[in-house]
C-alpha cells in the first residue's frame, strides 16, 4: 500500500526550508510538476485513502473576505490529505487590530504548520510570511491569486487535447489576470488579454511576466477591444467587473461596455474553446447564461480543480519529502 512506502517520509514533518507562496512565479521552478501532480491525485482513488502527508498537521486559514471556494476547498483538501484545518475568520482575531501582524504570525507560527491568508491588501501577506516561521499561501490579496492560477493552468492542460489558440482574457485587469499571466508565462502558453483604457493589469506585475515569457516562448499581448483578444482564441477567461471591495468605484461599470462574454462575441474563438470564470459570476453582467451554461464550460471543472492544486502545493510546501516520493512512486 502507498501509505506503508510512504510512512517513514510522512514521519518527517516539514520541510528543511520554509517556504512561502504570495505568487504563482514564487514557485515558477516546480510549476509545470505541481500542476501535473495535482492532476494525477486528482485520477488516484487509492491516494485519497492511502496518502496522508498533513498527518499530525494543522493548516490556518485567515479570512479578511467571505469565501465559498477557497474555504472548502481547503477545508476538504487539508482533510484528505490527513492534517486539521483550523478557519479563523476575521472577527476571531486581534489581527491588525489590537495586534500586529507580525505579532500574530508569530503566534500562530507556534500552533500551526501552515497558514493560509485570504485579505486585502497584499502588503498583509507578505508581512505575515515575513514573521511567520510556517509557510505562507496567499489564499488572494489584491496584487495576487495564486492558488486561482494553478486551477486555473490545471484545468487547461487537463483539457490540453481540445485546446487549439491562446488563452484571451477579457475584462479588468485584476489580481486573476496577474496570476494568469504568469502561469502562461512559465508554462509557455501565449495569452491575449483584453482590458477597457484605465483598468490595464500593473505594469511591474507584467513585466515579471513578460521576463518569463521570454524564456519560455511564449506570448503576452494586451489589447483594449475584446473582439482583439478571442479571436481565433482557445480559452476564453472573464472574471467580475467591478471585485470585492470596489463596491465604492461608481460608474466602473460603464466602463467594460463591449466587453459582455456573450455568442456574438464567442463565436470569433476557436469553436471547441474553453470557458472560464474563477466564480462567483454576475450573469448577464460579464457573462451571459448562454455562455456560462454552454458546452464549452469549464467553470465547475474550474472550481473543483481549487482543491486538487492547493492539495499539491500543500504538500510540497508542508512535506515536501513525501510530495516527491509520491511523484516518483504514481
Amino acid at each position: 500500500m502507498l501509505r506503508m512506502d510512504l510512512q517513514e517520509i510522512l514521519n518527517m514533518r516539514g520541510n528543511e526550508k520554509k517556504y512561502d507562496l504570495l505568487a504563482i512565479d514564487d514557485i515558477a521552478e516546480k510549476f509545470s510538476e505541481i500542476v501535473d501532480w495535482a492532476i494525477r491525485i486528482k485520477n488516484d482513488d487509492d491516494a485519497l485513502y492511502d496518502f496522508k502527508p498533513l498527518e499530525g498537521m494543522s493548516v490556518g486559514s485567515i479570512y479578511e473576505k467571505p469565501s465559498t471556494r477557497t474555504r472548502v476547498s481547503f477545508e476538504t483538501g487539508v482533510n484528505r490529505l490527513g492534517g486539521q484545518p483550523i478557519t479563523l475568520l476575521s472577527s476571531d482575531l486581534q489581527l491588525g487590530k489590537s495586534e500586529t501582524i507580525a505579532d500574530t504570525a508569530a503566534v500562530l507560527s507556534r500552533y500551526l504548520d501552515c497558514i493560509t491568508y485570504r485579505c486585502f491588501g497584499h502588503d498583509d501577506v507578505m508581512e505575515l510570511a515575513k514573521h511567520s516561521t510556517v509557510p505562507v499561501i496567499n489564499a488572494l490579496s489584491d496584487l495576487h491569486h495564486p492558488c486561482q492560477a494553478a486551477a486555473d493552468m490545471m484545468t487547461i492542460v487537463e483539457n490540453s487535447d481540445r485546446v487549439d489558440g491562446h488563452v484571451a482574457w477579457v475584462g479588468d485587469g485584476n489580481n486573476v489576470l496577474h496570476d494568469l499571466a504568469l502561469g502562461c508565462a512559465i508554462l509557455g502558453i501565449d495569452i491575449i488579454y483584453a482590458t477597457p483604457e484605465g483598468f490595464e493589469p500593473d505594469p511591474e506585475i507584467m513585466r515579471r511576466a513578460e521576463k518569463i515569457a521570454d524564456k519560455s516562448g511564449s506570448i503576452i499581448e494586451g489589447r483594449n477591444m475584446a473582439e482583439d483578444a478571442v479571436t481565433d482564441a482557445g480559452v476564453i477567461y472573464t472574471d467580475v467587473f467591478v471585485s470585492m471591495g470596489e463596491e465604492h468605484l461608481e460608474g466602473k461599470m460603464g466602463s467594460f461596455d463591449g466587453f459582455q462574454v456573450n455568442g456574438n462575441l464567442v463565436s470569433k474563438a476557436d469553436e471547441n474553446y474553453l470557458f472560464m470564470h474563477c466564480l462567483p459570476a454576475h450573469r448577464g453582467d460579464e457573462v451571459t447564461d448562454e455562455v456560462i451554461d454552454s458546452r464549452n464550460s469549464v467553470v465547475f471543472d474550474q472550481a473543483e480543480n481549487r482543491m486538487w492544486a492547493q492539495m499539491s502545493l500543500l504538500t510540497l510546501l508542508c512535506n515536501e519529502a513525501a510530495w516527491e516520493t509520491y511523484w516518483e512512486l504514481r
